[in-house]
């Protein structure tokens, strides 16, 4: 049809009057198709169990085509890109989709605590608003900005924190997790001393602490959901709380349903369903809001290599069509796992 051919070469768009009503529904049609996660994620919504390679995947090594055991991913669904913390490469690399090799964006002149170096950097996300990305330098105890435009140093914004993971809210807000600290801080941005909003109240297994926390993800209500790697739990904190809920785990460590083991990477969707990195049980799991247990996303089928296994996951992401991306960390690559529309 003409009209799909137009429609898929944009230049040749022009708007008349008369078409408005049809224009509108083209703006209806995109608007469903950007909120197509909304409408596809449910309680019932499967993934393919085979997942398909799209980074790394060629053993470990410091080359183009290779990561070493990579940890954070960040998803830029506008760029078409993947976001690499490259752990033990000391390096951020972006990897195009449907690409062979990634590209060094930051980092990758050797470890160490130079302006243009990384030590075992564990997380990163994209300020889109600055162009930059904003980077977890775990190693060097401080959270950098790196400009996306042929940045070649970083530029320290947060000094002297045992940082681990980082989340930004729809406000621009930054948190971050301390896990010598064990709490989640949050900085508005230009301020220079942020305040706690999960946990700071030592290491322990109460409702109000956390021993040796990892990944964060803050929600749209500013709810912190923090994995507590090990407590094997994850704990939501609402915006102002004094002290968290159990969403998933707290039984102890093992493999049944009502357990985690080591829980790395966590998701929360729009109806507050958990996803999370089992680590140490090479899976993902599902906790949907209220269940006292879990259920298997993708993996356990034991520790390996092959295309339906994972080995010792840690970061997660979803792209904007609801596919679920698994940081396959001892593996050395990113596993992509298809959202079943069948």
């Amino acid at each position: 049809m003409k009209i799909t051919e137009e429609f898929n070469n944009p230049s040749n768009i022009s708007i008349e009057q008369d078409l408005q009503p049809f224009i509108n529904d083209i703006s209806i049609t995109l608007s469903k198709r950007q909120s197509l996660l909304l409408n596809h994620i449910n309680i019932n919504t499967k993934w393919k169990q085979h997942g398909i390679t799209i980074a790394g995947g060629n053993g470990k090594g410091n080359q183009l085509n290779q990561l070493n055991s990579p940890e954070g991913i960040y998803v830029d669904d506008d760029h078409q890109t993947l976001y690499i913390a490259d752990h033990s490469n000391h390096r951020i690399v972006e990897w195009k989709y449907g690409a062979q090799n990634g590209q060094v964006v930051a980092g990758g002149n050797g470890k160490g605590n130079q302006s243009d170096q990384l030590n075992y950097p564990r997380d990163m996300i994209v300020d889109k608003k600055n162009d930059s990305l904003i980077i977890c330098d775990k190693g060097n105890s401080r959270v950098v900005r790196w400009s996306r435009q042929n940045g070649t140093n970083g530029e320290t914004i947060i000094p002297d924190i045992d940082c681990c993971r980082l989340r930004m809210d729809k406000n621009g807000d930054l948190y971050v997790s301390d896990w010598k600290k064990n709490e989640v801080r949050r900085w508005k941005q230009g301020e220079r001393k942020g305040i706690t909003v999960a946990g700071g109240n030592g290491e322990g297994n109460h409702l109000n602490q956390f021993d040796w926390l990892t990944y964060i993800f803050v929600d749209e209500d500013r709810s912190v959901y923090v994995s507590d790697y090990h407590n094997p739990r994850v704990m939501k904190w609402m915006d102002g709380a004094k002290e968290g809920i159990v969403v998933a785990g707290g039984n102890g460590f093992g493999n049944s349903l009502t357990q985690l083991s080591r829980p790395y990477g966590v998701l929360v969707d729009h109806l507050g369903n958990v996803y999370v990195a089992d680590s140490s049980n090479h899976r993902i799991m599902r906790w949907c809001e209220g269940s006292c247990e879990g259920s298997v996303v993708v993996g356990g089928n034991g520790k390996g290599e092959q295309s339906n296994q994972l080995n010792y996951p840690t970061g997660l992401s979803f792209d904007a069509q609801g596919n679920l991306y698994v940081v396959d960390c001892l593996n050395d690559r990113i596993q992509k796992f298809d959202i079943d529309l069948n």
